[in-house]
């Protein structure tokens, strides 16, 4: 019998595993490979990037993992608010004179100041809010998190707006993969003062791309990690939890005093099969969107357009957001090394519009936008590749705070780990697949006390 068996090789299930490495520990990985929606590959001095790319900085558990692991991150250097619309380029300057530098109605620029003021206000109110206390609990920080403005949904905090202004909030908004009509108001404000104040939330980047963090897990796990095995159920007993799975095309079934389901929400539902019927009901209300997104490497020798600036809002494009992944490399640089790497992100409707098409026909969508925002780029790609995530991950609908608390607690000998029962995505990953190891970390240490004793 295993210690403890962790169900997922993502972010969240390897941090768990991490924690738990001193016992004797199993992690099952449907995937070819470990990391989940954190993906990225080296090409040289650069990465192709697809998922998870900015991370929590001091003091955050994403730190504590990271110098465990022995992995260095950086701050993010550069602009992170320049944007793209109607054929105008911006890169500097205050935010909120953007409307008067963009071509749009007068209408749509007097609808945006005046959204934009409420935005700015919530934004102060989020603050002190999201702002953790000291000794406080990360659940309970989160719960009030959760609650803040979670009575309405963003494009009713802003009310209808014209074409153009609607277009310049929504590539903000829908970053965590659900619409303005779909995501709460809080959320939604929760991402504008993760943009706006670069000193909070999610702000480090990992040197060499992000897999560098989940690679390095997994090789330091060893055997412990099982790929292409695809978990079918898990039956919790009194004593012990039995989990199913099929590898090589063989059925095995393993017992475990303790189990860390870190999947997400539908498919850890979908395999419990004697779950608490209300944590049951709570997984089945929490929402997913889908995300495409492209990387692509480029070939330029000299100084561009883009190289001090992180990432570009690109609203009316076919992706939401473009972020310049070789910015770090060109801010290190005394010479402008040649080439750069960069990943385009449609989420949530616009991620929906391409599930369904080809690697070939998105890239040239991707492509034909490119070159509008900057002229000839596609004459400099000489890499460009796809991925498609149908559960991209999931957004704070209106009402999500109320089922918060059911879903942080255990059920029985069963700890549940992912980003989807907090806000900050990779962070949280982390920090529920930390919370989970350390509660089962204490059982397993004290049942040991007991048979010594």
């Amino acid at each position: 019998m295993k210690d403890v068996i962790i169900v997922g090789g993502g972010l969240a299930g390897l941090s768990a595993a991490w924690k738990l490495k001193d016992h004797d520990i199993l992690l099952l990985e449907s995937d070819h490979r470990t990391g989940g929606r954190v993906m990225s590959e080296r090409r040289g001095d650069y990465w192709l990037n697809w998922g998870g790319h900015v991370y929590a900085g001091e003091g955050s558990a994403t730190d504590e993992l990271f110098k465990s692991v022995g992995v260095h991150s950086q701050s993010v250097p550069g602009k992170l608010t320049a944007m793209s619309l109607n054929g105008k380029l911006l890169l500097d300057g205050r935010v909120e004179l953007y409307p008067f530098r963009v071509p749009m109605s007068w209408k749509a620029r007097f609808a945006l100041l005046c959204a934009g003021a409420k935005v700015r206000a919530g934004v102060l109110k989020y603050g002190r809010v999201a702002k953790r206390k000291p000794l406080e609990n990360y659940s309970v920080q989160q719960q009030r998190v959760f609650n803040f403005m979670n009575d309405k949904t963003f494009s009713e905090f802003t009310g209808e707006l014209p074409e153009d202004a609607d277009a310049i909030f929504r590539p903000t908004v829908s970053r965590s993969t659900g619409d303005p009509e779909q995501i709460s108001a809080g959320a939604g404000i929760g991402y504008f003062d993760m943009i706006w104040n670069k000193s909070t939330g999610l702000s480090r980047v990992i040197m060499g791309g992000p897999s560098t963090l989940t690679e390095s897990i997994a090789s330091g796990l060893g055997d412990s990690v099982q790929l292409n095995a695809e978990v079918s159920e898990v039956v919790q007993h009194e004593d012990y939890v039995t989990v199913q799975y099929t590898k090589d095309d063989e059925v095995h079934n393993v017992d475990a005093r303790y189990i860390v389901m870190a999947t997400p929400a539908p498919i850890t539902r979908k395999i419990m099969t004697n779950i608490d019927s209300e944590m049951g009901d709570a997984l089945e209300q929490v929402a997913y969107g889908p995300h495409v997104s492209a990387s692509f490497l480029t070939d330029e020798t000299g100084p561009q357009i883009w190289d001090d600036v992180y990432s570009f809002a690109t609203p009316k494009r076919s992706f939401d957001i473009l972020i310049h992944n070789s910015n770090i490399i060109h801010s290190q640089s005394e010479e402008r090394r040649p080439g750069s790497s960069f990943m385009t992100f449609s989420p949530a409707g616009r991620g929906r519009d391409l599930l369904d098409k080809s690697e070939e026909e998105i890239i040239n969508i991707y492509l034909k936008d490119l070159d509008e925002i900057f002229p000839g780029f596609s004459k400099n790609v000489v890499e460009a590749h796809v991925k498609k995530f149908p559960l991209g991950s999931a957004y704070v609908f209106p009402g999500r705070g109320k089922i918060q608390s059911i879903l942080t607690k255990p059920d029985r000998r069963i700890y549940f780990a992912g980003d989807y029962l907090g806000t900050l995505y990779t962070e949280t990953a982390i920090q529920t697949g930390f919370t989970a190891a350390e509660e089962i970390n204490g059982l397993l240490n004290h049942q040991t006390s007991k048979m010594i004793s």
